[in-house]
């Protein structure tokens, strides 16, 4: 759950389901290397390949990268990734090229590497191997998910002072006890059933039961095509909370996205970072039975009515793990205009359909008042006359769009499509200042990166020397 910007209570809890809203925060396949094969990558390795970084001035004439290219095939060392800089020109007038190479070698000082930069040194007018790149922490396999998803911003059973829960001891034990099941899941176990209690059930079926309906006329397509199947498959219904584990299963065999139970709240960064697996950070807790229609944080609902549905559909699973992949690394900055991209469409957003607008963002999608709000033509709806402004997708707009944390939103995002959604999307991360090109492995459930870092800012207390490399 991404914390930054979530925790809502809505002003108009008697009109609306109250979302929280704090969680704010392409996929590629790998194509088998060749040696000294510009642009080449791994293809389902055991483990990352170490790389080594170098940069190469040469002089602009014919056949120059042709003559160097040569000697990498000479001394078997595969090219992952090769970038040249803009034509400068030296105190005498020559034109010179930088030539950024990075390529597979077990160290810098690897015979291979002394070789390759004997052979070069005619040839250039600068080969310098470079030292690895510190950057922020980011997992590189599935199983160090298990290294954030303790991190949470709050205890996971503390709840604050105006919580409808706060003076319920039994609530708070329960809350207490499902964060005890997520602080000890581990990334390849089968994810622990829930035995809900009967008020549990209840609450769950009192917001199924004004949710339904609302659903049905304002849920775009692929969402009622998903929670259909859902039913059937993974046991939604009102009187019964679905398990984490059903709801994986289903959706690995749709589209390869998981649940991962988590305690409480996630900083934006480590919760974006789940995404490039796949995987969706998920609450196991409901609301306080008292307040069934208000909930001041994301719960099951939200979770379970809300996101979980979408990640079945193809083109909303690849956006999803399109912001992922951008968040690996990435500087605060950019974790920021992700994360507010994510706000405005994962949690808010909305699609055509013909002449309507629909909600494909679980903020709408669980919250009765809001959905009505922003997708029904008609006035009141969810409460108020007021009338949201509709903006054109558009993230470079999205990321730097404020928003508030306890009202409806004034300000929704329309994409065309699902799918143009994503292109849009991947497009903007693309363009993103990053220190490195990632890419998730499906099969392995690695993340490539196409050259030497070192995760060094931010590590987790509990990641090895290994989770640093």
């Amino acid at each position: 759950m991404l914390a930054s910007m979530f925790s809502r209570g809505l002003s108009r809890a008697s009109t609306s389901l109250l979302l929280p809203k704090s969680r704010i925060l392409r996929p590629m396949s790998s194509t088998h290397g060749m040696k000294g094969f510009v642009g080449s990558t791994p293809g389902g390795s055991a483990a990352p390949s170490p790389k080594v970084s170098m940069v190469l001035e040469l002089r602009d004439k014919p056949g120059a990268l042709h003559e160097v290219l040569k000697y990498f095939w000479k001394y078997d060392l595969n090219i992952t990734r090769i970038e040249s800089r803009p034509k400068t020109l030296n105190a005498l007038g020559e034109a010179r090229f930088d030539f950024f190479v990075d390529f597979e070698s077990p160290s810098k000082t690897a015979p291979a590497v002394s070789a390759l930069l004997a052979s070069l040194e005619s040839m250039t007018t600068k080969a310098l191997i470079l030292d690895e790149k510190d950057v922020n922490w980011f997992p590189r396999h599935l199983s160090e998910l298990d290294l954030i998803a303790n991190r949470t911003l709050d205890a996971g059973a503390d709840l604050e002072s105006d919580h409808p829960g706060f003076n319920d001891e039994t609530y708070r034990s329960r809350r207490a006890e499902l964060a005890r099941v997520a602080q000890e899941y581990v990334w390849n176990e089968p994810i622990p059933r829930i035995d809900y209690t009967a008020d549990e059930v209840a609450t769950w079926g009192a917001v199924w039961d004004r949710m339904e309906d609302l659903l049905q006329k304002h849920a775009c397509l692929e969402y009622k095509k998903a929670y259909e199947s859902m039913k059937e498959h993974c046991g939604y219904s009102r009187t019964s909370i679905p398990q984490q584990q059903d709801i994986t299963d289903f959706l690995l065999s749709k589209t390869g996205f998981r649940m991962r139970p988590v305690a409480g709240l996630l900083s934006s960064r480590d919760f974006l970072n789940g995404l490039a697996f796949r995987t969706f950070f998920s609450t196991q807790y409901i609301r306080h039975h008292s307040m069934p229609l208000y909930t001041p944080e994301p719960d099951i609902c939200h979770e379970l009515l809300g996101h979980a549905p979408m990640f079945a559909d193809p083109d909303f699973a690849d956006f999803s793990q399109e912001i992922g992949l951008a968040s690996l690394g990435a500087s605060d900055e950019d974790v920021q205009k992700l994360a507010w991209c994510y706000w405005h469409s994962v949690e808010f957003g909305l699609c055509k359909e013909g002449d309507e607008n629909k909600a494909y963002g679980a903020g709408l999608l669980s919250s009765f008042g809001e959905l009505e709000y922003a997708c029904a033509p008609y006035r009141p709806a969810g409460g108020t006359d007021d009338r949201p402004t509709i903006k054109p997708w558009d993230p470079a707009v999205a990321s730097v769009q404020e928003f508030p944390i306890t009202t409806y939103q004034p300000v929704y995002f329309l994409a065309e499509s699902l799918n143009d959604a994503k292109s849009k999307m991947r497009t903007f991360c693309e363009g993103l200042q990053k220190p490195f090109l990632s890419r998730h492995n499906p099969n392995t459930d690695e993340i490539w990166v196409d050259r030497p870092v070192k995760r060094s800012v931010g590590v987790p207390d509990n990641a090895d020397q290994e989770g640093v490399a």
